[in-house]
């Protein structure tokens, strides 16, 4: 009878520490899943994440960086109503306070947002782009201020079709000492590629 009743206690401890066990590794992994069902951010929500009150590009090609993954976002993914904002927003912190006069707020967002729906109508995208290397930007003065002139090709994405604009850009320094985007121009080598894209 002793005998029995240690065996049959004997089970039921082991059965108790399988519980505890078995809860225990339920609870871990649970955690893990809920962890893993966060959601992801997007390329979009990354580019907006940078606060350029804090973290403003150091160089004329940091800068020309910046504006092109803000460019490629703008051109490529999806995005909201509020996140379109924001990266026009981004876009216009970017640039030197005589080309932001040029236009209204209102106007800008408004041609943004022509350009962007014409692109995407063609089903054309920002496939990639390349800057100037450090090396290869021209520093010099104009009007007492520090300016720069660097290019950017972006190559351009239709189906199968690829095609590179190279564009030369201005940049000059603000009083906070930023570079800000002048103003750019497509250059005389045009547009380039394995097929037209229009």
């Amino acid at each position: 009878m002793k005998r029995r009743n240690g065996i049959r206690g004997m089970i039921i401890f082991l059965i108790l520490i399988f519980m505890l066990v078995g809860y225990y590794f339920y609870l871990s992994n649970r955690t893990k899943t809920s962890g893993e069902e966060e959601e992801e951010t997007t390329k979009v929500q990354e580019v907006l994440l940078r606060d350029l009150t804090k973290n403003y590009p150091a160089s004329p090609k940091e800068v020309l960086k910046y504006y092109s993954e803000l460019t490629q976002c703008l051109y490529n993914e999806d995005y909201s109503e509020e996140e379109l904002l924001q990266l026009a927003d981004k876009a216009m912190e970017l640039y030197d306070e005589e080309l932001a006069s040029y236009q209204s707020e209102l106007t800008y967002i408004e041609s943004v947002r022509a350009d962007v729906a014409a692109m995407k109508a063609d089903d054309i995208q920002v496939s990639s782009y390349k800057t100037s290397s450090s090396t290869d930007v021209d520093y010099f003065t104009k009007d007492g201020r520090e300016c720069a002139r660097l290019f950017c090709t972006f190559t351009m994405r239709k189906g199968t079709s690829l095609a590179s604009i190279e564009e030369v850009f201005i940049m000059r320094k603000d009083e906070a000492g930023h570079w800000k985007i002048y103003g750019w121009q497509e250059t005389d080598a045009g547009m380039q590629g394995t097929g037209k894209v229009e």
